[in-house]
């Protein structure tokens, strides 16, 4: 399968590890700083992709590529929306890098046109596929928890001067907004999926403590009423010193209590159920080792999404899943922003409507 990549930096790494690892030919790859390319391939490792044509201008590339069967975007986050939309209807299936938008209009757009063109498209929320997610995930569908009472996600890392000054759309309300919508969106889609995905109210809180250099907030909390009756808690920092802590995932039932802990949601760090199997004892302790804080899930969620493309259906995180993400951060956006609990779902809001918040 042809592929190609849009945005060469930081987690475009993880992507082109993800596309040798499937087999995926990389034919063209895009970026205006054309420094990125070799730096990019090498941190792969990835000689494997010695014939891929560079590009400064994706509307080039996709002209001259009408071959290409699925794209990864991976440039600032303000810039995933217009690009998508123009690889849709140039007939492209995509895996975009979250947040998928950064507003509810151009994430309906999203996924309206995506379906009127026919083409899939995946929001590259990855660790759903970590090993310790996967498993409490089967738990949850098999309602071994029992009724739900309430969920936690605690993203508590660092991000210094020297993280935001590697690029300078960082931080910034157009091109990425704060710590909720950057680190902490992961997170955020797992408690979501994990408590039954239909929330009625967000209400929230944000401020910036420690980074005014930024337009965005680098810590926020929120309570989230989910319409099964749960209740949910958000807290989201890169206010941690003096490194990155945890990313833990909660689940309280009734019959069930569930930690997912790590630095990125990786490890089994409690798993307690009423009706306890050999499987459980096996799943306690369970840690799977990362390299990094994006985890191991960029393989799998290609190979899924490749396989969504053969078997003509939708990815396992589908465009609705990166839309429902990006729902839960710009409701506690609004939220700062009026002072008041927010409803969903949430029909017209974007992160440049926080312009001038801090």
């Amino acid at each position: 399968m042809k592929y190609a990549i849009i945005g060469c930096g930081r987690i475009a790494v993880n992507h082109i590890k993800a596309a040798a690892n499937n087999g995926l030919e990389l034919v063209a790859m895009c970026d205006i700083d054309d420094s990125k390319f070799d730096i990019m391939l090498k941190k792969a490792d990835c000689g494997y992709f010695p014939d891929a044509k560079r590009y400064s201008d994706y509307r080039q590339m996709l002209a001259e590529h009408p071959d290409i069967e699925l794209v990864a975007i991976a440039t600032e986050s303000g810039k995933h929306a217009e690009i998508a939309l123009e690889c849709i209807d140039a007939g492209k299936n995509l895996i975009i890098e979250k947040p998928m938008a950064m507003s509810m209009a151009d994430a309906d757009e999203i996924i309206r046109r995506s379906a009127e063109r026919g083409v899939k498209v995946s929001a590259c929320h990855q660790n759903r596929f970590n090993v310790a997610v996967q498993r409490l995930r089967k738990a949850v569908e098999a309602q071994r928890l029992g009724r739900l009472s309430h969920g936690s996600i605690h993203v508590r890392w660092n991000r210094g001067r020297s993280y935001y000054d590697q690029a300078p759309w960082r931080g910034t309300w157009e091109q990425d907004g704060g710590t909720l919508m950057n680190q902490c969106i992961h997170g955020i889609d797992l408690l979501r999926w994990m408590m039954g995905d239909e929330v009625s109210e967000v209400f929230g809180t944000t401020r910036q403590q420690f980074h005014d250099y930024l337009e965005a907030e680098d810590v926020g909390v929120a309570v989230v009423k989910f319409a099964n009756g749960a209740v949910g808690t958000i807290e989201g920092t890169s206010n941690v010193f003096p490194k990155n802590l945890e990313e833990t995932l909660y689940l309280f039932g009734e019959s069930g209590t569930v930690k997912i802990g790590g630095t990125s949601t990786n490890n089994i760090d409690v798993w307690d159920f009423a009706d306890e199997t050999e499987e459980d004892v096996a799943n306690k302790g369970l840690t799977e080792q990362t390299s990094n804080v994006y985890g191991n899930g960029h393989t799998l969620l290609y190979q899924d999404v490749i396989n969504a493309i053969t078997e003509d259906r939708q990815p396992y995180v589908d465009a609705v899943a990166g839309r429902n993400a990006l729902e839960m951060v710009l409701a506690i956006y609004k939220s700062q922003k009026t002072g008041m609990p927010v409803a969903l779902p949430l029909d017209e809001f974007a992160s440049t409507d926080m312009v001038g918040e801090f």
